[in-house]
């Protein structure tokens, strides 16, 4: 399963320092998970807890599950140890924070190995205006948008519609669909309301985002169910297809089903969708 066709519905964040929690993630149904080396660690654990993570990664088995390991920013005294220590845990992503530039991006992936791709947190009011060039960047291989920091920085406040960040949060699924990578959404931070957590997964899937960063496993299940195809969903996307089927072996450019005119690229969307759901079996059923 490549990047391009596997799901990102559900991506965990984990504190690298946190034992239990690293070893619960391997039976957890999140398509992707986080080891975080940078905000969830504090200041004098993250080198004992970036040693915990190689060890971790070399002896636990995380199944299909995504493994994308956040360093700490070149800038800080961890930054650099903790950039060639990922290199050696071999995750599928190395997550960069507070990106700003293609050159970010590339002097990362320069030094990680064949194969390891880097990600880039999108949360800093330069990061959206420059999010094309650091989507466009080698080695590129998804956007996590980071909206605590970005509302910080915007000085927003709080709206359950995010209208204040929307601006960025477009701008940033626009670049990375014009780029081909991947685009999460950003966390929900009362990780109990779980009423609040679906609203908000809603909007970010009726965006176009591929799934939803998470800080806690009780919010898997929602983003899992919210940002994977429904039954209803997919019953439209095969009988869309078969009915184009048979319009063009009638030699026509469109079908109609439910008085709606079906064209090649309705068809593509419900070949994407089973795709989809195609790909999501088989994560589950590994």
């Amino acid at each position: 399963m490549t990047q391009s066709t596997r799901p990102f519905r559900s991506v965990l964040y984990l504190p690298a320092s946190n034992a239990r929690a690293l070893a619960k993630a391997a039976t957890l149904p999140c398509d992707a998970i986080i080891f975080d080396l940078e905000d969830a660690v504090a200041e004098a654990e993250k080198p004992a807890a970036r040693t915990a993570l190689g060890e971790t990664l070399a002896s636990t088995d995380y199944g299909p599950r995504f493994r994308i390991v956040r360093i700490n920013g070149a800038d800080t005294p961890w930054g650099e140890d903790d950039l060639n220590a990922a290199a050696q845990m071999a995750p599928e992503a190395v997550l960069l924070p507070k990106v700003e530039s293609a050159a970010q991006v590339e002097a990362a992936f320069d030094r990680l190995p064949e194969g390891v791709r880097v990600w880039a947190m999108m949360e800093t009011p330069l990061g959206m205006l420059k999010a094309l060039e650091i989507a466009q960047a080698r080695g590129m291989g998804g956007f996590v948008m980071g909206t605590n920091d970005l509302a910080k920085d915007l000085n927003t406040r709080f709206r359950p519609d995010r209208l204040p960040m929307m601006h960025g949060l477009q701008s940033c699924l626009t670049a990375a669909r014009a780029a081909g990578i991947i685009c999460i959404d950003g966390v929900y931070n009362a990780f109990k309301d779980t009423e609040g957590l679906r609203a908000e997964c809603d909007q970010g899937r009726d965006l176009g985002m591929d799934g939803k960063s998470l800080i806690h496993p009780a919010q898997v299940e929602i983003a899992n169910a919210v940002f994977g195809p429904t039954e209803e969903e997919l019953d439209l996307a095969r009988r869309m297809v078969a009915a184009f089927a048979e319009a063009q072996a009638e030699g026509k450019g469109v079908a109609v089903l439910d008085g709606r005119i079906v064209e090649n690229l309705h068809v593509a969307t419900a070949q994407a969708t089973l795709a989809k759901a195609e790909a999501i079996a088989t994560l589950e059923g590994a």
